[in-house]
């Protein structure tokens, strides 16, 4: 596998990191459609912790099936599979080398009234299974969010002397934000920036509305402002966030959408300088011929063809 030199400017970023861990980061940047391009569509499964099955995979069945989810996400010619330890041993064996695999390490689900989520997996769990990274969430704002940050730290180190990546979900919601300012743009940029604090290599937020949340911004968002209303200005602003471009940075897909939706914003991700889009439901809930279709649109526009 020869690097592209946009892969290699890349792995430079990452100054303290062994040759593992940029050798993982490399194998998810340089597999799938997007190889070399320096941006990334990832499909990540881990909605049937977090909402349950029915409302995961009723409206597609055969998403039930983890071998299903991993042919999707290689026929779709995606960079890597994100899932929980389960789904992930359920296919380890028949799809060893296929995809780069990135084990969710921890999960929430809708039973609970706490913003937190229990550790499910662990560091050799992803080398047992062959995988390039973890996954993990963080909730700033949460009333739990400080030991959330404590777990990520310790299991971040353990990971990356493995030679591993680190994928950082970063959802903001907690006492202090409504669902207005879960999204809010300097929100969003905040929570991408503490995951870059945390040490992530690749971070995942939620792309940010034209919001300002937090009184205490309000005013530096005034003196120095951002073109909220221009969906690329917003991505822009997120980028910037993520250490100026240093840290690659991928946005939900969310809840469910039309397919027109899901494409305006990944031209605005494409245009923001984004590094792409981490999309679960709005692929596995729709047939498989009309996910593969919208999947293949969304490479189509980071591969600027669209």
């Amino acid at each position: 596998m020869k690097l592209t030199p946009q892969v290699k400017k890349i792995l430079s970023w990452y100054e303290s990191d062994n040759p593992g861990t940029k050798a993982n980061l490399a194998r998810i940047l340089m597999t799938g459609r997007l190889r070399g391009t320096g941006r990334m569509v990832i499909l990540p499964v881990d909605q049937g912790f977090e909402h349950g099955p029915a409302r995961s995979f009723a409206s597609n069945a055969a998403a039930y099936d983890p071998h299903y989810l991993f042919d999707l996400a290689i026929d779709a010619g995606l960079n890597a599979y994100a899932a929980p330890l389960g789904m992930i041993e359920a296919g380890a064996s028949t799809y060893a080398g296929c995809i780069p695999t990135i084990l969710k390490v921890n999960s929430s689900n809708s039973l609970s009234t706490t913003k937190d989520q229990a550790v499910t997996g662990t560091v050799a769990d992803a080398l047992r299974l062959g995988c390039s990274a973890i996954g993990f969430t963080i909730y700033p704002g949460s009333e739990y969010q400080f030991e959330m940050m404590e777990e990520l730290r310790e299991l971040a180190a353990e990971a990356k002397d493995a030679g591993l990546a680190v994928v950082v979900w970063s959802y903001p919601r907690g006492p202090m934000l409504d669902k207005v300012g879960e999204t809010a743009l300097d929100i969003c940029a905040y929570a991408a920036h503490m995951a870059a604090l945390m040490g992530a290599h690749i971070i995942k937020v939620k792309p940010p509305t034209d919001a300002i949340s937090l009184e205490a911004a309000k005013k530096t968002y005034k003196d120095f402002p951002v073109e909220v209303s221009d969906g690329a200005a917003r991505i822009a602003h997120i980028v910037k966030a993520c250490f100026n471009g240093r840290r690659l940075v991928v946005f939900s897909g969310g809840e469910t959408a039309g397919a027109d939706s899901l494409l305006t914003s990944a031209r605005a991700i494409h245009a923001g300088g984004g590094n792409g889009s981490i999309v679960g439901r709005n692929a596995f809930q729709r047939p498989r011929e009309e996910a593969l279709k919208l999947l293949s649109d969304m490479i189509d526009i980071y591969k600027g063809k669209a």
